[in-house]
């Protein structure tokens, strides 16, 4: 709770997985993956409770020795690859709210992004309450430049994605920020529905680019494995 306002976290969980084979589980460094993701939000001091929605009982058992919440298992078709997460967070809260669980907000942590820190989930929590807005997204300075990316048009000739002068001092360019996947936090009211795009969160909460990684091929793990060395963790 912070400032008299309740929070859920959402760990979403599935089991199927193209990329990697049982990616959430997969084991790093003695861990499996989706327990980065629970360590740090039972280090919250806001965080209310900690659910894990999965479709598989093997995640909800591990999910269950990390510490989190899974009262039950995720229907089938919010378990396919098209199913959109906004859906299986109406889930779990409309899950919650029959045995008379409500909360102000609900706090989505993808377990794909494990560098997130609990300071990170908290510093967005007061961010987000602070500035009385009902979303908030985590971002991160983006690497490639978009002064610098062009598209191919019909005639074979480069386009400017940005129709701005390029011929900028890369010391000058403006900041450009991407949604990296790591925090979104949504009021829970009448405007969150299935009809919502959680990446189009107003308001944004700026991360390190150390912390930003995107689990999805077998080389993110590795490289998930020299950014821990370089945390400290």
């Amino acid at each position: 709770m912070y400032k008299n306002k309740t929070f859920l976290a959402v760990i979403p969980a599935r089991s199927g997985s193209k990329g990697i084979p049982n990616k959430n589980i997969v084991n790093i460094n003695g861990k499996p993956l989706i327990q980065y993701t629970i360590d740090e939000a039972l280090k919250s001091k806001y965080l209310d409770k900690i659910i894990v929605s999965t479709d598989s009982e093997k995640i909800a058992n591990i999910a269950r020795k990390c510490g989190a919440n899974v009262p039950f298992l995720r229907p089938a078709e919010l378990a396919s690859d098209t199913a959109k997460t906004i859906d299986v967070l109406i889930h779990v809260i409309d899950e919650l709210k029959k045995i008379g669980d409500k909360y102000d907000y609900v706090v989505l942590l993808q377990p794909t992004q494990p560098l997130r820190q609990a300071f990170h989930i908290d510093e967005a929590i007061e961010k987000i309450v602070n500035n009385n807005e009902s979303s908030l997204v985590s971002v991160s300075k983006v690497k490639e430049h978009p002064i610098l990316i062009r598209t191919i048009k019909e005639d074979g000739t480069l386009e400017n994605l940005l129709k701005v002068n390029s011929t900028v001092r890369r010391q000058d360019f403006p900041d450009y920020y991407k949604v990296n996947g790591a925090i979104y936090i949504n009021k829970i009211n009448e405007t969150f529905n299935n009809n919502l795009s959680l990446n189009d969160n107003k308001i944004p909460y700026i991360m390190e680019e150390e912390y930003d990684i995107d689990i999805d091929v077998p080389l993110d793990l590795e490289i998930f494995k020299i950014k821990l060395r370089e945390i400290k963790r």
